[in-house]
């Protein structure tokens, strides 16, 4: 029996979402035992409080000072991006003493990591608590920030590449490296046809349907959004999606369909794969997770609101493929909606892009790797050079 340790940090959803979706991958394994679980969990209160809080205030309040410090901690040189990731993980240790107890415990075949803060404290656990397991590192950024690189682990995951032409120049070996794109839910494999969803869900088969996931913007900006689309002369299908954004909810109440734009509105559900294939554009903030999901489907977006740093990469990166178009005027959504809708043969252009970028069986891939390399009689290459991986001593990465 194989045991698969899976470690995210809950600062955002996407990671527990790309965590959850590579335990269900595992778990079409026989043989494989998985346990999945939050890092933060085994962090002393203070620093746990201190760190999601401080995400959730720069990235929501401040994201000019989350872009100054997102790009400013990218670093290209290899070395110093090591020793700085390091010098982190020496820093947050001392938070941190639960964390070798698990890896203790669970006595895990291999460690996948699909978060930062985990892959950089797994360099300093005491030798009892992790005697030479095999490392993985699972990338849900479309492009890889340097912080995701560390000593001693044996492979990455990467969403394109793009990211792995980058840390090929950065210097990390590339035998290392695994273009699988970005774990989504296994019932994105399933396929589902338009027709079906729209009525499963009760939506028009004759309207085009434009659904909103807002649960991580600004409520002010996305009443902005549907009263513009409610003002439409096309008639068509809005479904607005809060999802945990109850202050959205509170103030919803406004925004009210018309002769010629129908509006449901939606707070938290369990069957977005679902909207995503029953809609002909999605308008959504660029994490890396929902991306992912929708490039799967091949549905065409509409990004805006992207969080400076990461998302606003991820929407990059989407709009040159072709896949999405990316607005930052909220009044310009609507008409751009408008017109995409009035030009099918744009929207299918962008659909085969978006298809073409998508890696639906992603988690898949990666187990499958992951439990490939495992039958290997000999472990797998360190994904750093020789030359700077012996540079460290034993010492230096044990607490």
């Amino acid at each position: 029996m194989k045991r698969i340790l899976i470690l995210h940090a809950s600062l955002g959803a996407g990671h527990l979402t790309a965590a959850n979706a590579l335990c269900e991958a595992f778990s079409q394994f026989s043989g494989v035992e998985v346990f999945c679980e939050d890092a933060l969990d085994y962090a002393n209160s203070l620093y746990r409080n201190t760190v999601t809080q401080a995400y959730k205030q720069l990235s929501e309040k401040l994201p000019q000072l989350y872009k100054a410090f997102y790009e400013g901690s990218d670093i290209s040189d290899l070395d110093r991006s090591l020793d700085s990731n390091l010098v982190w993980a020496r820093l947050e240790r001392p938070f941190f003493k639960e964390l070798g107890q698990l890896v203790r415990g669970v006595d895990p075949d291999v460690i996948v990591c699909v978060q930062q803060i985990p892959s950089r404290l797994l360099q300093l656990l005491e030798k009892e608590d992790q005697p030479s397991k095999p490392q993985y590192v699972v990338v849900t950024d479309v492009i890889a920030h340097s912080t995701w690189i560390n000593y001693g682990v044996n492979g990455y995951f990467l969403p394109n590449a793009l990211s792995a032409n980058l840390l090929t120049q950065r210097g990390v070996n590339p035998d290392c490296l695994h273009v699988t794109g970005i774990p989504v839910k296994l019932e994105i494999m399933t396929p589902k046809t338009k027709e079906d969803m729209r009525s499963r869900h009760r939506l028009p088969a004759e309207l085009p349907v434009v659904t909103i996931f807002a649960g991580g913007l600004n409520p002010k900006r996305v009443r902005t959004i549907v009263a513009d689309l409610l003002q439409s002369s096309m008639p068509l299908m809005v479904v607005l999606v809060a999802g945990r954004n109850e202050k959205l909810v509170e103030a919803w109440d406004e925004l009210v369909a018309n002769a010629t734009v129908q509006l449901r509105k939606l707070e938290l559900i369990d069957y977005v794969d679902d909207l995503v294939v029953a809609s002909d554009l999605v308008i959504t903030k660029a994490g890396g997770l929902i991306t992912s999901e929708i490039l799967a489907r091949g549905t065409p977006m509409v990004l805006v609101d992207p969080i400076p740093g990461q998302e606003e990469q991820n929407a990059d990166v989407i709009a040159a493929a072709g896949a999405g178009v990316q607005i930052r005027l909220m009044e310009m959504v609507a008409p751009a909606v408008q017109y995409l809708l009035k030009h099918p043969d744009r929207l299918m252009q962008m659909r085969q892009s978006a298809l073409e970028l998508g890696q639906p069986r992603a988690a898949i891939n990666i187990a499958e790797t992951i439990l490939s390399n495992l039958q290997q009689p000999t472990q797998a290459e360190t994904s750093i050079p020789a030359h700077i991986y012996e540079s460290v001593s034993n010492a230096s990465l044990v607490e």
